[in-house]
């Protein structure tokens, strides 16, 4: 069964199920900024902004977040993976990066994003890692979303900076 987006009308294949994330509301400040309001009871408002010259670069713009939301899914869903097979304490850093180009009308976009998630450990004291390593990425929700459109690069290191996925 096909239906029409919303408010893209592009023809949509129909998924089985559909499970709502939340609703967002975003609240026009001045110029180009934003206060993003994720209804999370006790959580504040983010800030977002545009880079100059339209806005003041006073909070992360779109690209920002759109990098922010897949750094943080699989970033996640390692953790998740990794404490499925009982490796509780692993301290982790992500650092992500994205590359704009332009399009054949000369419009940004953002051409592929590159993502880096650092462990604490040695890669030798995880239980089972190749197998979290293997399905941790299938896992992330944004990134395979984001992949259908954008290319996602993904490595992960040890403590000693050895690349664990290929």
């Amino acid at each position: 069964m096909r239906r029409r987006g919303l408010h893209t009308g592009i023809a949509m294949k129909t998924p089985t199920t559909l499970e709502p994330t939340g609703h967002i509301t975003l609240v026009l400040h001045d110029a180009y900024r934003f206060a993003v309001d994720f209804g999370l009871p006790g959580a504040a408002a983010l800030l977002s902004d545009v880079k100059p010259p339209l806005g003041r670069g006073a909070g992360p713009d779109s690209e920002q977040l759109l990098v922010a939301a897949v750094a943080n899914c699989l970033s996640s869903s390692l953790l998740f993976s990794l404490r499925k097979f009982r490796n509780e304490a692993v301290p982790m850093r992500t650092t992500a990066d994205a590359t704009l180009s332009r399009n054949a009308q000369g419009r940004l976009r953002v051409a592929g994003i590159e993502v880096a998630i650092r462990l604490g450990v040695a890669g030798s004291t995880l239980r089972q890692l190749d197998r979290a390593l293997a399905q941790f990425e299938d896992f992330c929700v944004v990134t395979q979303s984001v992949r259908a459109a954008i290319p996602v690069e993904v490595r992960v290191f040890d403590d000693s900076g050895a690349l664990l996925t290929t």
